[in-house]
C-alpha cells in the first residue's frame, strides 16, 4: 500500500479519536468479567457495523464471542479485541484499550480493504483472564485460515515482542467431614488443613523448580465458622512454564503437594481445569519487525530492559493462536509506572491522556502494519 493508503488510515484514526475513546471509556465504566461480556462485546460490534462490517454475534456458539468481516482481497488479517475485566479489580489489565485499540484500526482498514487486497477479519473474544476464550474460538475451527493475527496489549512501558509463559488454570477442591472443633475435634476431617499442607508443600517444592516457572494460587473458600471443622475447601491455582511441555512437567509435581494434603488429612480432593492450557507465543518476526519500524514512526519508544517491561511474559491465549497462525501480540506503553498490571491504580491509568495517546498511536501501528504485510505477502 502506498504512503497515500497509510496517510488516510492515520486520518481516519485520528478523525474517529472521540469515538474510539469514548468506546474505551464505556468499557472502563461498566466492566464485565469472563463469559459475562454481553454489554461489552456488543458494543465493540456496533462499533464495527457502523462502518460496514458485516458481524455475527454469538460466534460459533460462544454468546459473548463475535466475528466482524470486511473486503475480499487474498491476505486474510485477524485482529482480536479482549474486552473481559479482572473480577473486583474492573479493566486493572487494560482490555478496554485493547478493544478500542483493534476497533480503531479496524476502522481505519475498513475503506483500504479491497484496494490494500485485504480481507479483515475482527475476533471478538472473551474470557482471555483465565477461561480461554480463542482456545474455544480456535477449537471450533476460528482463526485457522489467517494470513496474519494481530492485536496490542497495554502495559506499563511499550515492548515489542510477547514471550509470555505457557499456563493451566485449575479449581482445586478438599472435601472433609464437620465435626465441633471443641467437643468432637476427633469427628472431623479439615478440609482446610489439606488446603495448608499443600501449600506448604508447594513453597517447599518452588526450591527445586526452574526459574521460568511460576506456581500461585488463592483459597476462596477457607471454610465457615471458627468453631466448625470446615468440611469443605477451594481454590483457583495457576502453574505457568516456558512451554506447553514444561508445564505438563511441573503439574505432575504440583498436584502431588495437593494430594499430600489429602493423604494426611483424609480429605477428598479433586482438580478440575477450569480452561485448556495456554501456550507459549510464537511471534512472526516479519510482521512485529514492521510493527516497531511503524510505531518508531509514530514517536513510541521501546523500553530496552527495565522490570517494568516484564509485562510480556504475562500468559495469554493468544499465544495458542499463535501456534496456528502467523501472529504478533506488542504491548503499549500507557505511562502507568509505578503503577502495573492487575493493579487498582493501573486501571486507573486505561482512561485518561497517556491511555488516549496510546490507543490512537497503537490503532495507526496496527493498521500501517496491516498494510505493509498486505504488500509484502
Amino acid at each position: 500500500m502506498s504512503l497515500d493508503g497509510k496517510d488516510t488510515a492515520a486520518r481516519t484514526v485520528a478523525a474517529d479519536a472521540e469515538r474510539l475513546i469514548g468506546l474505551s471509556e464505556q468499557l472502563h465504566a461498566n466492566p464485565e468479567t469472563a463469559w459475562e461480556e454481553h454489554d461489552s462485546s456488543r458494543w465493540v460490534a456496533e462499533a464495527l457495523a457502523e462502518v460496514g462490517y458485516d458481524v455475527t454475534p454469538s460466534y460459533l456458539g460462544l454468546e459473548t464471542a463475535f466475528h466482524a468481516t470486511i473486503g475480499s482481497g487474498p491476505f486474510r488479517l485477524g485482529l482480536c479485541a479482549e474486552y473481559d475485566a479482572l473480577p473486583g479489580l474492573g479493566h486493572a489489565c487494560g482490555h478496554n484499550l485493547i478493544s478500542a485499540i483493534t476497533v480503531g484500526a479496524a476502522r481505519a482498514l475498513a475503506p483500504l480493504a479491497d484496494a490494500a487486497g485485504l480481507t479483515i477479519e475482527v475476533y471478538g473474544t472473551p474470557a482471555e483472564e483465565g477461561g480461554g476464550g480463542k482456545i474455544e474460538l480456535l477449537e471450533r475451527g476460528a482463526f485457522r485460515d489467517l494470513d496474519l493475527a494481530m492485536m496490542a496489549h497495554p502495559a506499563p512501558v511499550d515492548v515489542a515482542e510477547a514471550e509470555p509463559f505457557a499456563v493451566s488454570h485449575s479449581h482445586v477442591e478438599y472435601r472433609g467431614k464437620a465435626s465441633h472443633a471443641a467437643a468432637y475435634p476427633e469427628q472431623g476431617v479439615n478440609a482446610a488443613d489439606a488446603f495448608t499442607i499443600a501449600q506448604v508443600a508447594i513453597g517447599m517444592l518452588r526450591q527445586q523448580l526452574p526459574p521460568s516457572v511460576r506456581v500461585h494460587g488463592v483459597m476462596t473458600n477457607g471454610g465457615e465458622a471458627p468453631n466448625a471443622i470446615p468440611a469443605h475447601t477451594e481454590g483457583r491455582w495457576y502453574v505457568r512454564a516456558e512451554s506447553l511441555a514444561q508445564l505438563a512437567e511441573t503439574e505432575d509435581r504440583v498436584w502431588k503437594c495437593f494430594q499430600a494434603g489429602a493423604l494426611a488429612t483424609g480429605a477428598a480432593l479433586e482438580i478440575t481445569p477450569e480452561s485448556k492450557p495456554y501456550a507459549e507465543f510464537r511471534t512472526y518476526q516479519p510482521a512485529l519487525d514492521a510493527y516497531v519500524r511503524n510505531a518508531t514512526d509514530l514517536g513510541r519508544v521501546f523500553d530496552q530492559g527495565t522490570p517494568a517491561r516484564r509485562m510480556n511474559r504475562a500468559s495469554t491465549d493468544m499465544g495458542n493462536v499463535s501456534q496456528v497462525v502467523n501472529a504478533i501480540h506488542p504491548y503499549v506503553g500507557i505511562g502507568s509506572l509505578p503503577a502495573l498490571n492487575h493493579q487498582p491504580e493501573f486501571a486507573a491509568h486505561c482512561v485518561g491522556g497517556d491511555a488516549e495517546k496510546a490507543l490512537l498511536d497503537t490503532a495507526t501501528a496496527l493498521a500501517w502494519t496491516a498494510l505493509d504485510m498486505a504488500v509484502a505477502r
